[in-house]
């Protein structure tokens, strides 16, 4: 965690608590698309220079998309919302003028289309590992250090397709664990790419043993509600997609994913260091929600499903598998179709309370049939985003 982000969040904290006698809380994830690659023409896979800045420039300009984007927040008005696909910069966090600042007071703090303003008077957005430059060749095109494939995560620069956690609720800045840094080779039975015609690792020299596990970053934030903590536990990890026989994706998909499994379980979880270095994961007792666009599907998908399935049937978790008529309509021959939260016909975006803390009340994905006039937020992938808003609504419980 920087410096700069733990000032400014910490600054935010001093603000009055919302909904100080409410036992409900609703608590949502949105993929929200909102980095560079998705303002500029620009070929996926290709070496120019993708600006930094481009969300930032975006917002500026009143842009239709970011305002449908904020109109579907505002129409399900969560209390705590992860946004993932959000660009981060350490240059723009210096200035109040940073991207999730414009977003927040020029977007979800004005009415969009008559809805209610939202203000989220607490966020964090930290650093993530896409952009950031590892020096090897991971992508296996013989090159060393070239952007975006030999990013610790796939990405143009530093930042982008990160994230960010807004509430309503104050964060407990201090104690928040991030484990950017968490290296994958140090997972107890690891799944390690391996080169087919070799025979040995996909990753040459020390690549293997340098490469960080998160393809953005794992991060457990923790929130007081009525007095009460609850843990935030935020990723986006990597699509298992985009890579060759080796499967390192999918693999390291996988892994990313398993990681949350083993981090709140009551054994397993000792090899776990965060970026602070200290060990361990979530305490036995701790209620959470495990949030995020996980890029997996135990039932549909490219995904080695086995990762997301355990962790779907993990003895904490309570998996509601929030639903709209719409998905089911979008993929009327899945029989999954009705969890579905992506546009290519998936579930990839979860809210995964524990059992622990919370009692179930509701749950949805924000996906609108083609006949309410709702419709045009989602109607094409340009509309606001190819995923939807997934949410759900908890009463705490003692």
């Amino acid at each position: 965690m920087s410096k700069i982000v733990f000032i400014f969040a910490l600054g935010l904290a001093l603000l009055p608590m919302k909904n100080a006698h409410s036992k409900n809380i609703k608590v949502a994830t949105f993929n929200v698309s909102m980095e560079a690659l998705n303002y500029i023409e620009h070929k996926r896979g290709s070496n120019s220079i993708v600006p930094s800045n481009t969300l930032t420039k975006a917002l500026q300009q009143n842009n239709a998309q970011i305002k449908n984007i904020a109109e579907i927040i505002q129409r399900v008005n969560p209390d705590i919302i992860l946004l993932n696909e959000f660009d981060f910069s350490d240059n723009n966090l210096q200035s109040k003028h940073s991207a999730l600042k414009d977003f927040l007071d020029n977007y979800l703090a004005k009415s969009q289309q008559g809805q209610a303003p939202q203000k989220y008077p607490y966020f964090y957005q930290g650093p993530v590992n896409t952009g950031v430059n590892s020096g090897f060749d991971l992508d296996g095109n013989g090159i060393k250090g070239q952007l975006p494939g030999d990013g610790f995560g796939f990405g143009y620069f530093p930042g982008h397709f990160a994230m960010a956690i807004l509430s309503k609720y104050p964060i407990d800045i201090k104690n928040i664990r991030t484990f950017q840094h968490f290296k994958w080779a140090d997972m107890p039975n690891a799944l390690q790419p391996i080169d087919e015609k070799t025979n040995q690792s996909w990753f040459k020299d020390n690549a293997w043993s340098s490469l960080r596990l998160s393809s953005k970053s794992h991060w457990d934030v923790p929130i007081t509600v009525n007095n009460k903590t609850l843990h935030i536990l935020a990723s986006h990890p990597t699509p298992p997609v985009f890579d060759g026989p080796e499967d390192r994706n999918g693999k390291r998909n996988h892994d990313e994913i398993r990681f949350w499994h083993d981090y709140i379980s009551d054994n397993n979880n000792g090899y776990i260091y965060d970026d602070n270095g200290q060990k361990g994961g979530l305490t036995q007792s701790s209620p959470f929600i495990i949030l995020g666009d996980l890029n997996a599907s135990n039932v549909d998908g490219d995904a080695i499903n086995t990762g997301i399935d355990a962790l779907l049937n993990h003895d904490k978790i309570n998996d509601v598998m929030p639903s709209s008529d719409g998905g089911k309509k979008h993929s009327k021959n899945n029989t999954n179709a009705q969890h579905h939260t992506a546009y290519w016909r998936m579930r990839a975006d979860y809210v995964l309370p524990s059992k622990q803390g919370f009692k179930y009340v509701n749950s949805g994905v924000f996906w609108p049939l083609e006949n309410e006039p709702t419709f045009r937020l989602i109607k094409d992938r340009t509309a606001s985003s190819d995923h939807r808003l997934v949410w759900v609504e908890l009463e705490l419980t003692n």
